[in-house]
C-alpha cells in the first residue's frame, strides 16, 4: 500500500472510532499507531485500513478486540525498581502528613503498577488511609486488572523487582499461587477504584496527592502531552508528587515551571506550592 494511503485511511479510521465510540487516538504518535495498525489488519484479516474500518463499524465484536493493539499493554510489578525506591525514601514520609491519601495510577494497563503501589503502601503502612484511582481506556485492561491475577511464571521477575525496590516484607505475602497462576491478595483491591478515563478526552475528577502515569505519554504527541500533563497538575494537591516513565520528562513542557525536580534520574517531580 502505498504510504501516503496509508496516512489518509489510519486519519478517517481514527475519527470513525472516535464519531462512534467517543475513544480519542487522533493525539497518538504516528508512528507507534502505524506499527500497531499494521499488525491489526493482518489479525483482523485486512488488506487496508478501509477494510478494518468498514468492521470497526458495522461489527460491534471488533472495536473492543482492536483496542488491545491501539493500546500498549506491557508492564510489570514494581517496574523500574529505582522508581518505587525513589517513592519509598523521598514521597513516602510526606505522604505521611496527610490524614487520607488519594493517588491516581493514569494508564493502569492490566494493573501490575497498581498492586505494586499498594503493597508498597502497606508495607509503609499507609494503605489503610489510601484511595488508588486506577484507570485506563482499555476496558478489557481494566477487567483483567481487577481480577489481581497472572501468570505464575511472571512472578520470579516481579519479586525480583519488589526486592530491589527496597522491599520490607515477601512478594509471597500477597499473593496464592493456583493452576498456574497467582491470585494477590483481596484486601489490596479494597482500596483500588478501576475506572474508565481517557487522557485525551476527559477531565479531572479528584484532588490527588500522588499520580503516577508511567510509560504512557511516550505514546502521545506533543499536544496530547501537554493536555495530560495539564490534567496532573490540575489533579495534584499542593505540594503534591507526580511519577512519570524513564523515558518522560517535563522538559520543555508549558507545565515545567509548575513543579520541581525531586528527583530528577527517577522522573519524580513536586508540585510547586504556588502551582
Amino acid at each position: 500500500m502505498p504510504h501516503r494511503h496509508f496516512d489518509i485511511e489510519m486519519h478517517l479510521l481514527l475519527d470513525a472510532i472516535y464519531l462512534k465510540y467517543h475513544c480519542d487516538f487522533r493525539g497518538y504518535a504516528g508512528a507507534s499507531l502505524k506499527r500497531r495498525l499494521t499488525v491489526a489488519m493482518s489479525r483482523f484479516n485486512c488488506a487496508t485500513l478501509s477494510q478494518l474500518q468498514d468492521q470497526v463499524l458495522h461489527d460491534p465484536a471488533v472495536f473492543p478486540a482492536l483496542m488491545d493493539y491501539l493500546t500498549v499493554q506491557v508492564s510489570d510489578m514494581f517496574r523500574d525498581p529505582a522508581y518505587f525506591r525513589s517513592l519509598r525514601e523521598k514521597v513516602v514520609p510526606l505522604l505521611r502528613t496527610y490524614p487520607s491519601l488519594k493517588i491516581w495510577v493514569a494508564g493502569c494497563s492490566a494493573g501490575e503498577e497498581v498492586y505494586s503501589l499498594a503493597i508498597l503502601l502497606r508495607e509503609e503502612g499507609l494503605l489503610d488511609r489510601t484511595l488508588i484511582y486506577a484507570t485506563d481506556i482499555n476496558h478489557s485492561a481494566l477487567k483483567k486488572a481487577e481480577t489481581g491475577v497472572y501468570q505464575l511464571d511472571r512472578i520470579a521477575g516481579f519479586t525480583s523487582n519488589h526486592q530491589k525496590s527496597g522491599a520490607l516484607t515477601s512478594l509471597s505475602d500477597y499473593y496464592t499461587a493456583a493452576y498456574g497462576h497467582a491470585v494477590f491478595d483481596k484486601s489490596l483491591r479494597q482500596h483500588i477504584v478501576f475506572s474508565d478515563h481517557s487522557l485525551a478526552t476527559d477531565s479531572v475528577f479528584a484532588e490527588m496527592q500522588l499520580v503516577s502515569c508511567r510509560n504512557v505519554l511516550i505514546y502521545f504527541n506533543r499536544q496530547l502531552q501537554e493536555r495530560a500533563l495539564g490534567l496532573f497538575r490540575d489533579s495534584l494537591c499542593r505540594k503534591g508528587f507526580l511519577g512519570l516513565g524513564s523515558k518522560e520528562s517535563l522538559r520543555f513542557s508549558s507545565h515545567a515551571g509548575g513543579f520541581d525536580e525531586l528527583v530528577r534520574e527517577d522522573r519524580l517531580f513536586q508540585k510547586k506550592s504556588d502551582a
